[in-house]
């Protein structure tokens, strides 16, 4: 896994050892942020369920203002605060280690909003939905903020779980796919 572009574009970056993260693959990675890259520089970025922290980090060195990551094993923050270190973005990052369901309500709290919120939560274990329902009640999304929640092909995401989110574009990929919500 490496970072595809902007300031520390090609460094390697470190990955958990195991089966406890699926770090998005740089096909995949490229092709999200094709998507968004005009939109990315100076924004604010949530990565929800960091794992090894690649998404947050991509953004980062594309020129995010900041990055908040959220991850809840001890290894992976170890992980991602590695990867910061190595790529020199400590300074416009911010880890949480706990759940995400915390870190949202502390993120509230502190009065923040973000402008894209991502999440690759371990697929088929219903967390899409749970923290989906959330964001959106939470003001840390606001009604510009673009929430990106990476899923196995076969789960479902439903505008009949939200009052405010809804979903405005699917892309699908050979293993998986990208949902874009926004609130309205």
């Amino acid at each position: 896994m490496r970072v595809i572009a902007g300031s520390a574009k090609s460094l390697k970056l470190k990955t958990i050892e195991g089966n406890d993260t699926r770090p998005t693959q740089d096909r995949i990675k490229e092709t999200l942020f094709n998507m968004i890259q005009y939109d990315v520089a100076g924004c604010s970025f949530l990565d929800l369920f960091g794992g090894s922290g690649g998404i947050g980090i991509e953004a980062l060195s594309r020129g995010a203002g900041e990055a908040c990551f959220v991850e809840k094993s001890r290894r992976a923050v170890r992980c991602i605060r590695e990867n910061l270190a190595h790529t020199h973005l400590t300074e416009r990052a911010q880890v949480m280690e706990m759940e995400v369901s915390e870190a949202l309500r502390r993120l509230e709290q502190q009065g923040k909003e973000f402008d894209y919120i991502f999440m690759d939560p371990p697929y088929k274990k219903g967390f899409e939905e749970a923290v989906l329902r959330q964001l959106d009640q939470l003001s840390v999304c606001g009604e510009d903020t673009m929430v990106i929640v990476e899923s196995s092909l076969d789960t479902e995401i439903s505008d009949s779980w939200f009052q405010n989110l809804h979903v405005i574009r699917v892309k699908e990929y050979k293993t998986n796919k990208h949902t874009f919500l926004k609130k309205s």
